[in-house]
């Protein structure tokens, strides 16, 4: 059973806007996250091995939001919310608490923009809220030439492979699954695309993998797809290093040299494995006519 909290603040504003996310704010109704995805940043003892073991449910981050939000837009300070940075707002236990729908009637209330990051079918449930936020978003000044619209979801994805994301995601919504809601939101009319982050190094990055990827996404319509490679970190058992390599020895031994040469002594992959990625990307994101960016670089 999740542990019920008070926290003490829920809105965090950005020094710097992400170029990828176009975060100015970012709200986390959650803390912990039970889809235990091996790879993820916030790995750590705070969370264990068991990250749902450690989920809190931030009971009165409606209020606290409704509280600042409502300062920022009398001072005409919207920008993008980041719904979530650090957990997924859809996790298994908002259905039973539903925080975050709660906090989308906060948002549609003072008419933020809004940015979800999700690998949740449960997002469906709240597209009639979508939908207003869709419609009544005020953008930030320098946004409103540039941004496609003032609702953005974002699915994650590491793999198209259910079996494969079993390994690396064993609590996500399978990607088939994600695949079909990520078209049920375009189908909405949402400006829905991907968060290819991370994908896992001679598993979901092969040629014949990518293509898969690529010409799902392509298929449903979505508007764009964002890749990036693997970063691990931490020595300790529940860091995300040691659980992805364990996972490695144990479902890919044949890979198990390669990733303990590549991460023994560092977080990231190698320079020329990303820039050869990065360039296989392009010419992919070229074919298949999906855009890498939300807002284009030149824009």
């Amino acid at each position: 059973m999740p542990k019920l909290i008070q926290a003490k603040t829920i809105l965090n504003k950005t020094k710097r806007r992400d170029p990828w996310f176009l975060d100015d704010y970012t709200v986390n109704p959650y803390s912990g996250c039970s889809f235990n995805c091996l790879y993820c940043y916030i790995r750590g003892s705070k969370y264990g091995t068991h990250m749902e073991e450690k989920l809190t449910v931030k009971e009165n981050a409606p209020a606290l939001l409704d509280k600042a939000l409502a300062l920022r837009a009398r001072k005409g300070q919207h920008g993008y919310i980041v719904l979530s940075s650090a957990t997924d707002p859809y996790l298994q236990a908002e259905k039973t608490f539903k925080v975050t729908r709660s906090l989308l009637e906060v948002i549609m209330k003072y008419r933020f923009p809004l940015h979800i990051i999700t690998k949740s079918d449960l997002i469906s449930r709240d597209f009639d809220l979508l939908q207003e936020i869709k419609n009544k978003a005020i953008l930030p000044d320098d946004l409103k030439d540039k941004a496609p619209s003032g609702l953005l979801i974002t699915f994650s994805f590491s793999t198209v492979s259910d079996q494969l994301a079993h390994i690396f995601e064993p609590g996500a919504t399978p990607p088939s699954k994600r695949l079909v809601t990520l078209s049920d939101c375009l189908s909405q009319q949402f400006h829905a695309g991907v968060s290819l982050m991370p994908l896992l190094p001679y598993l979901s990055d092969t040629g014949e993998h990518l293509h898969e990827m690529m010409s799902s996404f392509q298929r449903v319509g979505a508007k764009y797809v964002m890749p990036a490679s693997l970063t691990l970190f931490g020595n300790d058992a529940a860091d995300s290093k040691v659980l992805v390599m364990k996972a490695i020895a144990a479902h890919f031994p044949h890979l198990n040299e390669k990733y303990q040469r590549f991460f023994e002594h560092q977080n990231e992959m190698p320079k020329y494995y990303t820039e050869a990625l990065n360039k296989k990307m392009v010419d992919l994101a070229a074919m298949y006519g999906l855009p890498d960016r939300i807002v284009s670089q030149s824009a």
